[in-house]
């Protein structure tokens, strides 16, 4: 099935499932013959070669959590595509997805437990086995277990969800330390924050951009990198093409994002202005009569402040075009404000976020179609443990001061995400035993003393709640798809087998063998809460249904928030002008730095096929470029290819001009994703890292990192640099493939 429509899915699922009560498996869509299904770890003895099968997984390249199905032929992954009856991705899948086999396949992967031999940081390791590499750590973890020092061992994390986070919190907690917290640069905690305060919980809602007829986004690129892009990019289309009335899409930026290209109209509002924007649209809202709720008086005397003027002045939009907005927006049945991006990341981030919160109370599109509808809690999972860059510098702090001993890391790399005004990479100096669980060896892994290789997502066993969540309860299960690669384990494993080593309460409270009868065990349960009258022989019909399915889903569960006004709201609207590090009269730009569209936040950059995948705005193929709005490269006297240095009141970088329309005077753009000092020959010294030149501030309410708050200036050094891109010049007819000059960096 190549499309499947939301109703569609809601058809489905209610259709029955098996078990009583357990929902719909997915795979009553999909039938495929039996004779196909060979088991992916370790084929039959009469599997014939030069059949292809297909597994359906999860993919983990970004945090959408959709659903994959993976080609399999003579052992080896060969493909892979998005799960057709996947709510969130219905069977389409962006680029990220499509590179997961370069994971996979990368030469660069760490093959077996290694052990410093050299000064930290200078990349002399030696390989163990894993053996005595499970029984070093045990065996330092035990010391400081009767040592009564438990609460010293800190285990940090990238993003995990489903029961994995679960295992993990488990292990730390029995072991006695509750030191167990997840970094992932993307993770939007800022919004989080906002819809709590805004809506009283913290689970990302589910924009229901397909139902809208009008979309304002301020800075959310809902098609390259915002939260759930596959989903979002399906939404778009019903948007634009499945109804008789087109709808219409507006984009607010400093800088032109993917987004901001397919929408009618591109805005550039002054950076950190969007929050502003939004109340002086709300303020015409409410005086307009658009809105004509109970509590009208009081918005409108909350909202007086952002006069028509002040908003013009404020954010760069002429007074006529924010009236054109308000009353659009107001005027049609279905408008949905969504926000993200810049607008997400700056000191008044949260603000800003709430504000258009507002716009969509006050268009009375909360739990409506074409709204925000809310996503009933996840099947599983304790929600987000995600730490914010505040709670990062209190941990750097921690190790500073000595109260780490053992530091357990898990696919997480602030040495690359957080400025080096953080201080984690000095304070990681001062742990005595840091343990790396990593595919790769990228920044932060190169500085363990001991480094246990773990499998990539297509060897491993996990699952997933996707988050945000499409409207109805959504799980997955993750499995192997072929045999281990190289001498690997799971991180479920490992942990399991520390467990074990380690004694005490730990092998008793997690007897589980291995990650999969860990992940079988937990869904046993989930079964048993979702059937009361669950038997043993019901359970392996849905586990084994659901493993070809790829997914499980249930209709008819919602939020039940968003029902009722939103007066807290009114005291808390105020939004200051962001405040940005740097003098304006040494340092005249924003800086705007935002997510690759391909290379993410640079957890791409070791895969070869993303480096060579064309940037969709800039058309550029690997490196890092600076990009200026023709104005203000006429100012300065740059042409494209000038190579520019980029200061910042933190550090500074070089690289390519790249002149580009789509960005508002006064701004400078560069993408994230480059500029690594390691994680393998595709990514290292290629390119510079934006991080470098963001100054450390906050947002004002979460503590989050304000990673667009920060002014730089520019100076052309006479040098010129070679930019590899595949627009041709459309002078000569696009004739020409690269640009005379340039060539491979």
């Amino acid at each position: 099935m190549s499309k499947i429509s939301r109703r569609d899915l809601l058809q489905y699922i209610g259709a029955g499932g098996v078990g009583t009560g357990a929902g719909y498996l997915f795979a009553e869509v999909i039938k495929r013959p039996v004779e196909f299904l060979i088991p992916p770890v370790v084929p039959p003895e009469d599997y014939s070669p030069g059949i292809a099968t297909w597994y359906n997984t999860v993919c983990n390249q970004c945090s959408a959590g959709c659903g994959i199905s993976v080609r399999i032929r003579e052992g080896r992954a060969k493909k892979i595509e998005g799960n057709p009856v996947h709510p969130v991705n219905q069977g389409r899948l962006c680029a990220r997805g499509q590179s997961g086999l370069n994971a996979l396949y990368n030469p660069d992967r760490i093959r077996s437990p290694m052990r410093r031999v050299g000064e930290r940081g200078d990349g002399s390791f030696e390989a163990i086995s894993w053996d005595d590499a499970l029984t070093e750590i045990a065996t330092r973890l035990i010391r400081l277990k009767i040592d009564d020092k438990a609460d010293r061992v800190q285990l940090l994390s990238g993003r995990v969800r489903g029961h994995l986070d679960e295992l993990f919190e488990q292990f730390i907690t029995l072991f006695g330390s509750g030191r167990y917290v997840q970094y992932d640069f993307t993770d939007p905690v800022n919004l989080r924050l906002a819809n709590r305060l805004s809506f009283g919980t913290e689970n990302l809602p589910y924009y229901d951009i397909a139902n809208s007829d009008f979309l304002l986004s301020f800075g959310a690129d809902y098609l390259g990198t915002w939260l759930s892009p596959v989903h979002y990019s399906l939404g778009y289309g019903q948007l634009r093409q499945g109804r008789e009335q087109r709808g219409k899409c507006v984009q607010i930026e400093p800088r032109m994002s993917l987004s901001g290209a397919n929408a009618d109209e591109w805005i550039a509002a002054v950076p950190g202005s969007e929050g502003i924007l939004a109340l002086g649209i709300a303020r015409l809202l409410v005086a307009d009569g658009a809105y004509a709720g109970s509590d009208r008086a009081a918005w409108r005397r909350a909202l007086e402040p952002y006069s028509l003027d002040r908003v013009s002045a404020a954010t760069g939009v002429a007074p006529e075009r924010v009236e054109q907005l308000a009353a659009e927006f107001g005027g049609h049945e279905a408008s949905l404000a969504i926000a993200g991006g810049a607008a997400a990341a700056g000191t008044n981030a949260v603000a800003s976020l709430v504000a258009v919160n507002v716009l969509n109370h006050l268009a009375g599109n909360l739990g409506q179609p074409g709204g925000i509808i809310f996503n009933a809690a996840p099947l599983f999972g304790s929600g987000t443990r995600q730490a914010g860059s505040a709670q990062m510098t209190e941990l750097a702090a921690a190790m500073q001061d000595g109260a780490i001993e053992v530091l357990l890391l898990h696919d997480t790399n602030p040495i690359y995400a957080l400025p080096a005004a953080s201080g984690f990479a000095d304070a990681m100096a001062a742990v005595p035993t840091i343990v790396a669980m990593s595919s790769f060896m990228e920044e932060t892994t190169a500085l363990a003393d001991l480094i246990l290789p773990t499998d990539t997502y297509l060897e491993a066993w996990g699952d997933d709640a996707p988050d945000p969540g499409v409207g109805l309860p959504v799980a997955s299960i993750s499995q192997p798809v072929v045999a281990r690669v190289f001498d690997t384990r799971s991180v479920g494993d490992i942990v399991l087998s520390l467990g074990r080593r380690i004694g005490f309460e730990l092998p008793v409270a997690m007897p589980w063998a291995s990650t999969e009868d860990f992940i079988k065990d937990a869904w046993r349960k989930v079964y048993g809460d979702l059937d009361p009258q669950a038997d043993a022989q019901g359970f392996e019909e849905f586990w084994l249904a659901a493993l070809e399915a790829g997914v499980w889903g249930r209709a008819g569960a919602t939020g039940e928030t968003g029902d009722a006004p939103l007066p807290s709201l009114i005291p808390d609207i105020d939004n200051a002008q962001a405040s940005f590090v740097g003098d304006t009269a040494e340092f005249p730009f924003v800086l705007h730095p935002y997510l690759s569209a391909t290379l993410f936040d640079g957890r791409g950059a070791n895969l070869p096929w993303l480096q060579e995948l064309p940037d969709q705005m800039t058309s550029v193929v690997y490196g890092s470029w600076v990009e200026l709005n023709p104005v203000t490269a006429d100012e300065l006297g740059i042409r494209d290819g000038n190579l520019i240095e980029v200061e910042s009141p933190a550090g500074r970088v070089r690289g390519p001009a790249l002149v580009f329309p789509g960005i508002a005077p006064g701004v400078v753009a560069m993408p994230f994703g480059q500029g690594h000092l390691a994680y393998g020959r595709y990514a290292q010294d290629r390119g510079v890292n934006p991080i470098a030149l963001v100054a450390m501030q906050s947002d004002q309410q979460s503590g989050e990192l304000a990673w667009a708050g920060t002014r730089v200036k520019l100076r052309n050094t006479g040098e010129q640099a070679r930019v590899v891109r595949n627009d041709g010049v459309s002078r000569t007819l696009g004739r020409q493939i690269l640009h005379p000059g340039q060539g491979h960096a």
